[in-house]
């Protein structure tokens, strides 16, 4: 499918300059993360990737062996509950614990 819309993809230099084209009406679609386009009033969702066709997106945190003494009590921040209610607000699916 690629050969028959590459032609008509605006290369852009990351997702939110694509976005923004989108937004603006300069161009006709793009192609997103779900979490950027929900929080863009200037577009519509208008299909989506299948979970299959592409690795998960994943964020991952940790604290360096030099991080400032409250880096610790930030990393369990955003493994409480809050945090996760607040990452689902906009849209993050929160994977759960790990057990080690």
């Amino acid at each position: 499918m690629w050969p028959s819309v590459e032609s008509k993809m605006a290369m852009t230099v990351n997702v939110r300059a694509a976005l923004a084209y989108a937004a603006r009406g300069e161009a006709p679609l793009s192609i997103v993360y779900a979490t950027d386009a929900r929080i863009e009033p200037g577009v519509k969702v208008v299909g989506v990737f299948p979970d299959n066709s592409h690795d998960p997106i994943i964020y991952p945190v940790a604290a360096t062996v030099n991080a400032k003494p409250e880096t610790m009590q930030y990393l369990a921040f955003l493994r409480s509950a809050t945090a996760k209610s607040i990452f689902e607000g906009y849209g993050f699916a929160v994977l759960a614990k790990p057990t080690s």
